[in-house]
């Protein structure tokens, strides 16, 4: 399925944790070695920068003379990503606060290209070229459908509120590596960031104001489960802090999807809870507007399924087509007026499809 699933190039990779540095190598879009974990030494940057060093040159040693081709791997932000400079304000990175060229480091240490990106970017890149995207148009190909999508918005739901975009095949990056929707304005709190009625936190807030009850060790699963009555507490309220954050991440996706025009896939820790947001979601997402003349109007003017459900996909690969005949002549063309969108969850798992995409972004830029 993957673009590059037969390739024979390795991208050494990196999983950048506050905790931890998680290294490997990639080839064909599939692990080569069992993971090499060490301390990210995130306050100290003279050691979290060996750490790295180390950790890359622990796998070049088990590649057994593979020359990689580049490394490629997601790492918070504010970065400039294109330039591979990180610093800002990075809570989990405090020593890379003032500016660090870290691509540029690890380039002249390693003597290859090095790409990094923020994982919202990378998620949405591994499942437009081998995740999402392409299971969509295999089905509507299987389906009998005409009907192909180039374009995808990739979120994910955990920590924060992640977006990712690729249009025709290549990853919308901006001008200022600041494609971001979490700061938008909340729609229910006013002069709050949308992502604090999304983010893993909001889940937790909302149940305990709704139960009132006031446990902070409680983590979404364990919300879940009380949703689903596997575990004692107040079904209602669990189930109430996951439909308000389906609402108000509709709110936001409609958005996305109204300007982007194309599929949507939604990963991220929060995305098992599926079955207690996605109808929320759905209802924004399919809600109205209205002119100040009272016309009434679409939020999304495309039809929006949830490709999850196999009678909305067998609809959406359905659509509307018809045969038009063209004026003056016998002939005719297939037309098909309905314009139409659809969101599903992440199949390949959040984790892989961001690693994957660092492999795959890695790999495209090299041909380019």
């Amino acid at each position: 399925m993957g673009k590059y699933k037969n390739d024979n190039r390795v991208v050494l990779t990196l999983d950048a944790g506050g905790n931890s540095l998680r290294f490997n190598a990639m080839k064909g879009e599939e692990f080569l070695l069992e993971t090499i974990t060490l301390p990210s030494n995130a306050n100290n940057l003279d050691l979290c920068l060996e750490t790295m060093v180390t950790g890359f040159k622990n796998v070049i040693n088990q590649l057994a003379g593979i020359q990689p081709s580049a490394i490629s791997f997601a790492f918070p932000g504010p970065a400039d990503y294109p330039a591979g400079i990180i610093g800002g304000y990075l809570p989990n990175f405090p020593s890379f606060r003032d500016g660090v060229a870290l691509g540029p480091y690890l380039k002249e240490v390693f003597g290859i290209p090095v790409f990094i990106n923020n994982d919202g970017d990378l998620f949405a890149f591994g499942e437009a070229l081998s995740g999402a995207l392409p299971e969509v148009n295999e089905k509507l190909e299987a389906a009998g459908s005409s009907k192909r999508y180039n374009n995808l918005i990739g979120y994910t739901f955990g920590t924060g509120f992640g977006i990712g975009c690729v249009i025709n095949g290549q990853l919308n990056r901006g001008d200022n590596s600041c494609v971001e929707t979490y700061c938008l304005p909340n729609p229910h709190i006013q002069g709050v960031i949308l992502e604090d009625s999304v983010a893993i936190r909001a889940v937790k807030r909302v149940y305990s104001e709704q139960s009132g009850v006031q446990d902070a060790t409680l983590t979404p699963k364990d919300i879940y489960d009380i949703a689903e009555g596997t575990r004692p507490g107040d079904q209602k309220a669990a189930k109430a802090a996951f439909a308000e954050m389906g609402h108000v991440a509709g709110k936001a996706i409609a958005v996305a999807a109204q300007l982007m025009d194309g599929i949507v896939v939604i990963g991220g820790g929060i995305s098992a809870s599926a079955k207690y947001f996605m109808p929320a979601l759905l209802e924004e997402m399919r809600g109205t507007v209205r002119t100040l003349s009272g016309d009434v109007l679409q939020r999304v003017q495309m039809k929006v399924y949830n490709l999850d459900d196999e009678a909305e996909f067998a609809a959406f690969a359905k659509g509307d087509a018809r045969q038009l005949k063209i004026y003056g002549t016998d002939k005719t063309v297939t037309y098909d007026p309905q314009k139409r969108i659809g969101i599903l969850i992440d199949k390949i798992g959040t984790s892989t499809a961001i690693s994957v995409g660092a492999y795959d972004f890695a790999l495209a830029q090299l041909d380019q």
